[in-house]
């Protein structure tokens, strides 16, 4: 072999070597990203049973049902144009409440109930993950303007 063919030998294993460290961060960063979903794209079926994504929005008041004997509880989301139903079986973050913005991250089932593995709640009053505003904003003005249309 000469030393051209050493050469070109070398480059060929070195770019094989990338493409596949580069093919398989690529499929490991595919599968930890976790999608930002409003209940209005879950509503309007973006979402695959079984994948698991974030939902955001506002907790529904009155909708906060919790199992006696068991953290169990089941709760509402909503971005006021369409509402999601939530099932969580551990602890809520103490500033967990309803009327206030929270964030959940798990799958839907076979019902179409999001079953979350976590849930967190803003920590302030002023702070709002900006996909939870953004989607909240843009269901206040689409109930605005059905609101609006039922009126004439």
């Amino acid at each position: 072999m000469t030393p051209r063919q050493r050469r070109m030998t070398l480059v060929a294993l070195i770019v094989v070597g990338v493409s596949i460290a580069g093919a398989l961060a690529l499929r490991a960063f595919r599968e930890n990203v976790m999608f930002y979903f409003d209940p209005s794209k879950v509503a309007a079926g973006q979402v695959k049973q079984g994948q698991r994504f974030r939902l955001g929005g506002m907790v529904v008041k009155g909708s906060v049902r919790r199992q006696s004997g068991s953290l169990d509880v089941k709760f509402t989301v909503t971005d006021f144009a369409h509402t999601v139903p939530v099932s969580y079986d551990k602890v809520l973050p103490d500033l967990f409440k309803e009327g206030a913005g929270v964030v959940a991250l798990g799958r839907l089932d076979e019902h179409g109930t999001f079953v979350a593995d976590e849930v967190l709640a803003k920590h302030d009053e002023k702070y709002m993950p900006p996909e939870v505003a953004r989607s909240l904003k843009q269901g206040q003005a689409a109930a605005a303007a059905n609101g609006a249309e039922a009126t004439h």
